[in-house]
C-alpha cells in the first residue's frame, strides 16, 4: 500500500525549450511609434485597409495614422450607380452633373469627372445627388450608406475615413482632370480655398511642342527665341490684335471659368470630410493628370468650419465671388528645358474684396503654383505686360 504512494523516480520532468529565433515575431519587438511611422509612409487608404486585418495590433494602430492618401480608380454618376448607364447619359454636356468618385477596377471608367455642372435635365423634378464615393477596401466596416453597382461596393470618403481619428495630412487623387482638352493643349490650375475662394492661378497654352518635336524645326522657324528670354524676336510684350479677333481671348475666358467651376465643385464636395476630421492640417484634392490642384491649409480648414460656405443656387458647388484677374500672354514661349508653349497664358485670380490686401501679381505666389517646367513658364510670363480683367460672382 505504501509503495503505491511513492513517487515514480524514473519519470523525468523536462523544462520548456527556450524560444529560438524562428519562434519570435519580430513585429512584436517593434514599438508602436515605429509601426506608425511605417504606416504613415504607406499612406494609401486601400493598403492601410489590408494592413488593418493582419492583426489586432495593426487594427488598433491604423486609426492613428496621420498621413492618408485616397486614390480614386474610376468615376460613376449617381444615375449609373442606381439605374445603370442609360442611353440618355450619352447626351450630357461636358458639365452635366456632379459625379460620384469610386474605387473599383470592375466599374467601367468614365473619362471626365468634369461632368460637374451644366444644362439642367429636361425634367425639372429630377435631380442628381452629389457625393464622393470610394470602393470597399475590404475591411468590412461601414455597412450603412453603402451602394452596390456592377458588383462593387461603394462608400463615401466619410465612410472610408470614419475610423481614422487623427488625420493631419489628407490627399485625394481623382483618376483624371475634369476638363476635356486636346492632347497638345496645356491647361493647369491651382486654387486655394477657405470658406470661399482665396486665390487661383491658371496656366494654359494652345499647343505644347516638346524638345524632341521641336528640334527638327528649329532651323526653319523664325519664331524660336533669339533674345535669351524665351520669347520671339518680334515680340514687344503686347497682345497682338489677332488675339482678340480670332477667338483667342474668348478661349482663355472659357479656360478660366472652367477651371473655377471645377475648383468650386471640388471644394463643395469636401465639406463632410472637413467637418468630420477636425485634426486636419492640410487637405489636397488633385488628379492623376495633374490638371488641377485644390489646397487648404490649417487656417483655411478652420475658416470653413467656423464660416460655412455659400453654395451656388444653380448647381452643387461653392459660389465663386466677384473676381479681379490679371492676365499675361506670350504668342511663343520657350522654356529652359526646350519645351515651346504656343499661345501661353497665365491668369492670377483673387476675390475683389482682397484686391487691396495683397498684390495679385506677386511673382513668388504665382510661380509656386506649378511644378517645373511650368513654374518657369509662370515666372517668365509674369514679367510681361499685365492685362486686368474683372468677373462677376457666379
Amino acid at each position: 500500500m505504501m509503495s503505491s504512494l511513492r513517487p515514480d523516480l524514473t519519470t523525468k520532468i523536462y523544462p520548456e525549450p527556450p524560444y529560438t529565433a524562428e519562434h519570435v515575431d519580430h513585429f512584436d519587438l517593434l514599438p508602436d511609434s515605429l509601426l506608425l511611422l511605417i504606416f504613415n509612409k504607406i499612406g494609401d487608404v486601400k493598403a492601410l485597409g489590408r494592413c488593418c486585418v493582419v492583426s489586432k495590433r495593426f487594427h488598433n494602430l491604423i486609426p492613428q495614422v496621420e498621413n492618408v492618401v485616397v486614390r480614386v480608380d474610376c468615376v460613376i454618376s449617381d444615375d449609373d450607380a442606381t439605374a445603370g448607364a442609360g442611353a440618355s447619359d450619352k447626351s450630357r454636356g461636358p458639365f452635366s452633373s456632379l459625379v460620384r468618385l469610386v474605387f473599383g477596377g470592375i466599374v467601367k471608367p468614365i473619362q471626365a469627372i468634369g461632368q460637374f455642372l451644366g444644362p439642367k435635365r429636361s425634367s425639372p423634378s429630377s435631380s442628381t445627388s452629389s457625393a464622393l464615393s470610394v470602393g470597399n477596401n475590404g475591411d468590412g466596416d461601414g455597412d450603412e450608406d453603402v451602394e452596390q453597382s456592377g458588383g462593387v461596393t461603394h462608400h463615401s470618403p466619410t465612410q472610408v475615413l470614419k475610423n481614422f481619428c487623427d488625420i493631419k495630412f489628407l490627399k485625394i487623387e481623382l483618376p483624371t482632370g475634369e476638363l476635356g482638352i486636346e492632347d497638345d493643349v496645356l491647361l493647369k490650375w491651382r486654387a486655394d480655398f477657405g470658406s470661399t475662394l482665396d486665390n487661383c492661378v491658371m496656366l494654359g497654352a494652345s499647343s505644347v511642342i516638346h524638345r524632341q518635336n521641336s528640334a527638327s524645326s528649329e532651323n526653319n522657324s523664325d519664331t524660336v527665341c533669339g533674345n535669351g528670354n524665351g520669347i520671339s524676336n518680334d515680340d514687344n510684350g503686347s497682345i497682338p490684335e489677332s488675339f482678340y479677333t480670332n477667338g483667342g481671348l474668348k478661349l482663355r475666358v472659357v479656360w478660366t471659368i472652367s477651371s473655377l467651376i471645377a475648383a468650386s465643385a471640388r471644394h463643395y464636395l469636401l465639406q463632410p470630410i472637413i467637418s468630420e476630421h477636425k485634426t486636419l492640417d492640410s487637405l489636397v484634392l488633385t488628379d492623376a493628370d495633374r490638371q488641377g490642384v485644390l489646397c487648404m491649409n490649417k487656417e483655411q480648414l478652420e475658416e470653413l468650419r467656423v464660416k460655412p460656405l455659400s453654395a451656388s443656387s444653380a448647381s452643387k458647388r461653392t459660389l465663386v465671388p466677384a473676381l479681379n484677374m490679371k492676365l499675361w500672354y506670350a504668342p511663343h514661349l520657350e522654356l529652359p528645358n526646350g519645351t515651346v508653349l504656343k499661345g501661353a497664358t497665365l491668369v492670377a485670380i483673387r476675390p475683389s474684396e482682397q484686391s487691396g490686401q495683397k498684390e495679385v501679381c506677386d511673382g513668388s505666389w504665382v510661380a509656386s503654383a506649378f511644378e517645373e517646367p511650368y513654374g518657369s513658364a509662370a515666372r517668365m510670363l509674369a514679367k510681361r505686360r499685365t492685362y486686368c480683367l474683372e468677373m462677376n460672382s457666379f
